[in-house]
């Protein structure tokens, strides 16, 4: 056995956080389970992430204490992981935690067999008996005392566990079709939950809730339901003027700890800024509301400044918690401010009392003495670029603060999400810059994340982390089928078709659907699938979406008919639930009503840019839209490449098998399309 703490060599920083712990950690690995057998121990497995406030607070309390880690490691086998990094295992043991009767969240701390099999758990333990849970010391010496003497009774336990899990998470089931109505279903019931004033779901905390809101969008647009549009549209704006939103430097936190989105939980995730960046292109496509192209500008310079690593790739998250004056680390430190700060900040400007009614600043703060910058309220100018010159201000001076710790490590799926949706931002907004953005990052992941055509989940510091996981290459095949929409490069294409062919041989479960962990994985005590949502899509999901857009994209029908089959399998493994799966619900739409538009002609072509804007009116998350002036650009296997329009500009549209022929008129493509200007 080799003693002490063996996070030196991570790639993770978040397991590097923890490299100076006295417990003796190791990483999530076969040896690892190995050596909890040789020594006959159970495992004492903690699952975090870099961002998570408190999971520092328990490593402060408990990891870092001396008279703890000795009990740890006297006791148990102890092994930490990277739930980012390792999102398999931390979707197994968050699936055993709930089954035991907790809520879940992280920290997550579980109770293993040698083996892996869980028998005990939970999130957040204080190192002090407190507020009917028990300390986390007390907790270790109970939990080995009936590992030692009532362990038959455990290993039962962990055995029906293992078991639930297996028919919970790696099951297989006939395929069944999902009903035509199941989305407007979930849609009306979602609907009523919406906060009529302040958007999202009722109460607190707040999440945004993506793959949900995106549920409300799909149901809405172009021409459903006019409450679940403007459902999805209250809540954007909540979301773009609350202080959930960085009013100083750009982008969305993670939640709010209020009903309605003024104070956040500080730490910002990169998945977050690509849902939240497709949902502002969409609300500015239906509403044409200049406060939602503001914010979508503001987020990809946020991506660039704060984001981007060398190389191209963005990182994962940045912290919730910085240093205070003091040099004490507390969160949201790097956000608040006190009114003389933005009074010194300000010092010149002629606005400054309408800046801070605008922005809700005054002696006594919105929360706890301090201000968290929202526009909420409503007071002042209501133009979204209004106090430039003072936001630019603020800036400067919190440049100064320290700030907070960024997880740098690059994510496949992450980098995936936010492609696709820079990529869809920078044509809907004609920003270079946004897909700029999204080639560098492109370019990163398939470079420098494959090897051997074989994609990996994680790098950091030119190391890489093990195999890609079904999410992977679900987030790539849709990233790279967007930038082919963009740019019209067919190396995305050829990217995505090579990928699509590299995820049925690793995760293939040899009946059309997939396994979340890849076939060679040998440190899983069983593979799951991906098929339950979380803040974004499940893994299932995002294969099936990544697949049917490939299919869109470039025409090849082997494409949708694999995203098909595994969108059925997986229904048939979740039976009659439909709004619970909110990311498998889009896929099962996009596939029912996918559509491809090609917008030929010039810019300089009379009468383009009422064509254009017809086409960005009409919001349809089902169509892709393509914008050129020479059929030849387009694959053979797409319907579109057919069409040689006999004047510019044109629009062709092919949906349900169908392509009807070209258009010249808006008003003509507005009756074709289902005109969405009823959106607002």
């Amino acid at each position: 056995m080799t003693e002490g703490n063996q996070l030196g060599a991570a790639i993770s920083p978040y397991l590097l956080q923890h490299r100076d712990n006295p417990v003796h950690w190791r990483e999530w690995s076969a040896e690892a389970l190995a050596e909890a057998a040789r020594e006959d121990k159970p495992i004492l497995l903690s699952i975090g992430y870099a961002a998570c406030h408190w999971c520092h607070v328990m490593a402060h309390e408990s990891f870092e204490n001396e008279a703890v880690a000795a009990v740890m490691n006297r006791l148990f086998v102890n092994i930490k992981v990277d739930r980012e990094e390792r999102p398999d295992i931390d979707h197994l043991y968050m699936t055993a935690l709930q089954a035991m009767g907790e809520q879940g969240g992280w920290p997550m701390t579980l109770f293993l067999t040698p083996t892996g099999e869980p028998f005990y758990g939970g999130t957040y333990y204080p190192p002090e008996a407190a507020h009917g849970r028990p300390g986390f010391r007390q907790l270790l010496e109970a939990v080995r005392n009936a590992w030692d003497t009532k362990r038959d009774s455990l290993l039962r336990s962990a055995s029906q566990m293992r078991a639930h899990l297996q028919t919970h998470l790696s099951a297989t089931a006939a395929p069944i079709d999902l009903p035509t109505s199941a989305l407007a279903e979930a849609a009306e019931r979602l609907s009523g939950l919406i906060d009529k004033e302040w958007g999202g779901m009722r109460g607190a905390p707040k999440f945004p809730n993506a793959p949900y809101l995106e549920l409300l969008a799909r149901s809405g647009f172009p021409n459903g339901p006019a409450a679940h549009r403007e459902a999805f549209l209250r809540t954007l704006r909540s979301l773009c003027e609350g202080g959930i939103y960085d009013h100083v430097g750009g982008g969305l936190h993670r939640y709010a700890t209020d009903a309605r989105w003024l104070v956040p939980h500080f730490e910002k995730m990169l998945p977050d800024q690509a849902q939240f960046l497709r949902h502002l292109v969409w609300g500015w496509r239906a509403t044409g509301e200049p406060l939602f192209r503001q914010r979508a500008e503001e987020t990809v310079a946020f991506l660039r400044r704060e984001m981007q690593v060398e190389g191209g790739g963005l990182a994962a998250s940045l912290d919730a918690d910085s240093a205070d004056e003091t040099g004490r680390m507390v969160e949201g430190a790097f956000y608040r401010w006190r009114e003389a700060e933005v009074d010194a900040a300000l010092q010149g400007l002629p606005d400054i009392e309408s800046f801070k009614r605008a922005y809700s600043v005054t002696p006594s703060g919105n929360w706890d003495g301090w201000t968290v910058l929202d526009r909420l309220g409503g007071s002042g100018d209501a133009a979204p670029a209004a106090f430039g010159e003072a936001r630019i201000r603020l800036f400067q001076a919190r440049e100064a603060r320290p700030r907070p710790g960024r997880d740098d490590k690059i994510l496949a799926d992450w980098n995936g999400l936010a492609i696709r949706a820079l990529a869809e931002a920078g044509a809907a907004f004609h920003l270079p810059d946004a897909l700029r953005l999204a080639r560098e990052a492109f370019d990163f992941v398939t470079a420098r994340m494959m090897r051997a055509d074989r994609l990996h989940h994680a790098t950091r510091a030119g190391r890489l982390s093990g195999p890609a996981l079904a999410s992977d290459y679900g987030t790539m095949i849709a990233a790279a089928a967007a930038l082919f929409v963009a740019t019209l490069d067919a190396r995305f294409l050829e990217t995505g078709n090579a990928l699509a062919e590299a995820l049925e041989r690793w995760h293939g479960d040899g009946e059309g659907g997939h396994f979340m962990t890849a076939s060679d994985a040998g440190d899983m005590p069983l593979r799951p699938r991906g098929d339950p949502d979380d803040a974004v899509p499940g893994a299932t999901a995002l294969v099936v979406e990544g697949l049917a857009l490939l299919a869109q994209a470039g025409g090849e029908a082997r494409f949708g008919e694999r995203a098909a089959r595994a969108a059925r399998l997986a229904q048939g493994r979740i039976g009659p639930s439909g709004m619970a799966y909110p990311g498998l619900l889009a896929g099962f739409d996009r596939l029912a009503r996918g559509s491809e538009l090609a917008l030929f002609g010039f810019r300089s072509n009379p009468g383009f840019e009422a064509m254009e804007d017809t086409v960005r009116r009409a919001v349809d998350l089902n169509r892709i839209d393509l914008v050129l002036n020479d059929p030849a650009r387009l694959p053979e296997t797409l319907a579109l490449s057919a069409f040689a329009p006999e004047r510019y500009p044109a629009v062709t549209l092919c949906r349900n098998r169908t392509c009807h022929p070209p258009v010249f008129e808006p008003q003509a493509l507005a009756a074709l399309l289902g005109d969405g200007r009823s959106a607002s």
